[in-house]
């Protein structure tokens, strides 16, 4: 079996052991919470602690981190996991049918309007309700958001009647809601009462030690969908999907292994069948020139520098410039790591996200 392959099914075995002794986590959602992440630990911790609860959590990540996965997960192990999980993406909705879609509208209330027709929250009476993208509503719909969050009720579109609302409420935002609430295009009121529980879910770029089995994950499950074998992925796709920035996050992963899968026609998932931008870096890390021409010291040491040059690029990817965590991963302090980047003429800025570099205002 590959090591990647092994590697990916004893984290598996370990961490799926961990999660049945803790008692809590139903056996279907396993799979689901395994992670090597420390960060999603956390964010796992955080779902323990507040599924049993009625309390409203906001979920704060990228487009693609997997909200969604997360708000499913608290209603599950939640009191009301018998009760509907009612997902409203409010970004895909208009502005002019948003508030009749979350809380329906009675016969008359406009133009069309020939009977009432029931919303989003009185299909998920006794339940969850999880509004993604919370930050696209308008002004006028937050009002009534808050009014529901606040007292627990609401009213139809063009009704007087104030319905009791006993719903749960999960929010998740892809923009910073503190700050927009800050700038005053979030109402403060709504944002505080919406973060009454917040978790903020890392990108896949910030968790890459959870690659191999996310990978794993992928493929059995398009092994049951296409009724088709692939059992073992090769390194260098590993290593290559380890290196990938996913700016589409997990989704972006899963849409790149599914065109992979299909287009797979052995039973081991190949640098082939994937973009060769992707695969084109797999295996630069390890190839060295040799000069025979050059006594052996003199290789040996080009060699290692090269190795030692290539590793600093990968780490310094892998952790976004960060240092601190980049020389605990090295097993070096972080004055060692600072001697080895000025070695190497490489500096910490050009491995940070393009968002969280501070450019300087120009004169």
């Amino acid at each position: 079996m590959p090591q990647s392959a092994a590697m990916t099914r004893r984290l598996h075995h370990n961490y799926a052991a961990n999660r049945l002794e803790d008692g809590f986590w139903r056996a279907d959602w396993l799979e689901t919470i395994r992670t090597e992440s420390p960060r999603m630990r956390e964010v796992y911790e955080k779902v323990k602690s507040v599924a049993p609860t009625k309390t409203t959590v906001l979920l704060q990540g990228d487009t693609g981190v997997g909200k969604g996965n997360v708000a499913k997960l608290i209603h599950q192990h939640s009191s009301r996991k018998d009760g509907p999980f009612v997902h409203v993406h409010c970004g895909t909705l208009p502005d002019t049918l948003v508030e009749s879609e979350l809380f329906g509208y009675e016969k008359g209330a406009f133009t069309g309007a020939e009977k009432r027709k029931l919303g989003r929250f009185d299909s998920a009476q006794k339940g969850t309700i999880f509004l993604d993208e919370i930050n696209t509503i308008s002004t006028a719909l937050q009002i009534k958001l808050l009014q529901v969050l606040q007292d627990h009720i609401f009213q139809r579109v063009g009704g007087e009647t104030s319905i009791e609302a006993d719903v749960r409420v999960i929010a998740a935002a892809n923009a910073n809601l503190r700050q927009l609430s800050t700038e005053g295009e979030f109402r403060r009121d709504l944002y505080y009462r919406l973060s009454v529980f917040p978790i903020e879910i890392p990108a896949l770029a910030d968790r890459r030690e959870d690659i191999p089995h996310l990978i794993q994950s992928f493929i059995q499950r398009f092994n049951y969908v296409f009724s088709k074998e692939i059992h073992t992925v090769d390194p260098q796709v590993v290593q290559a999907l380890q290196r990938y920035p996913w700016p589409g996050n997990i989704r972006e992963m899963e849409n790149l292994l599914e065109r992979a899968y299909i287009l797979e026609t052995t039973s081991v998932l190949c640098p082939e069948s994937f973009p060769q931008e992707i695969m084109s870096d797999a295996g630069s890390a390890a190839e060295v020139v040799l000069d025979a021409s050059l006594p052996l010291a003199t290789v040996r040491k080009q060699a290692l520098e090269h190795i030692e040059s290539q590793y600093l690029k990968e780490l310094l990817t892998l952790h976004q410039g960060r240092l601190n965590r980049a020389a605990l991963t090295a097993g070096v302090t972080t004055r060692q790591l600072h001697k080895l980047l000025t070695k190497y003429n490489l500096h910490k800025e050009d491995f940070k996200p393009p968002s969280s570099v501070r450019h300087k205002p120009s004169s």
